[in-house]
Parts: structure tokens; sequence; C-alpha cells
């Protein structure tokens, strides 16, 4: 019975993902405007944001859509298809969970960030234009 259900979920996933991204592809929201310096500037600290994720996740696609709102470059690392991604997720923030949000702070050390709510709300928090 448990193989059933397994394969169950495993079909249900496979037929659901292409809809949930081209749902994120259609519903994306446009960047919001900032001046060439203000851009440069939230460029420059994305470049110490990496975003861990798995692409059909619902969770990851909310993250996603701030991120893409806000017009931030932050990468993303795919965490479900790469071992290397998925055992860093797992060494540094104890847990395979997405998505999660490293953070590198100015003094080098790490702060990861799980709950999609908690990551929405810090990137408002720190790149919301005035």
């Amino acid at each position: 019975m448990r193989v059933l259900i397994r394969y169950f979920f495993r079909t249900l996933r496979l037929v659901l993902t292409p809809f949930m991204l081209l749902s994120e592809k259609l519903s994306t929201p446009k960047s919001v405007t900032r001046t060439a310096e203000e851009q440069a500037a939230a460029d420059e600290a994305s470049k110490q944001l990496a975003l861990y994720q798995f692409s059909a996740c619902p969770f990851c696609i909310k993250v996603r859509k701030e991120i893409a709102r806000l017009g931030l470059n932050i990468e993303t690392r795919n965490a479900q298809h790469d071992p290397q991604h998925r055992a860093a997720l797992e060494a540094g923030g104890g847990r395979i969970k997405v998505p999660c949000l490293k953070i590198q702070q100015e003094d080098g050390s790490e702060r990861w960030l799980y709950e999609s709510g908690e990551i929405k709300a810090w990137l408002q928090e720190r790149f919301e234009p005035a």
C-alpha cells in the first residue's frame, strides 16, 4: 500500500509541475523601478545571497516571485537535482528544507532563513524602495 501511495504522489507531482511553472511565468509581477545607482547597490547587496530551492515547490515559487518583484539578482540553487547544493544546504543550514535563503554576513558568518514568509519579510525590509 505504501508503494502505491508513493507512486500516486510522484505521478501527481509530475503532472502538476508544468502547470505550476507555467503559472509562475504568467503571474510573476513586474519589478519595482529604481534609479541606476539604487539598482547597482541592490545588485551588489544581492551578491551575498543564495536561494536554495526546488523548481516546483509552491513556497519557493512564492519567494522567487518576490525576488522578481523587487528586481533582485539572487543566485538560485536547485537543491532537488544538484547533489552539491543539497549537501551544502544540509551542511550549512542543518536540514534539507526549501526555500532557504543563505545570507553571507559582512563579518564572514552565514545566516540561513528557512520559512518563505520570513524570507519575503527580510527581503522587503532590506530591498523595498522607500
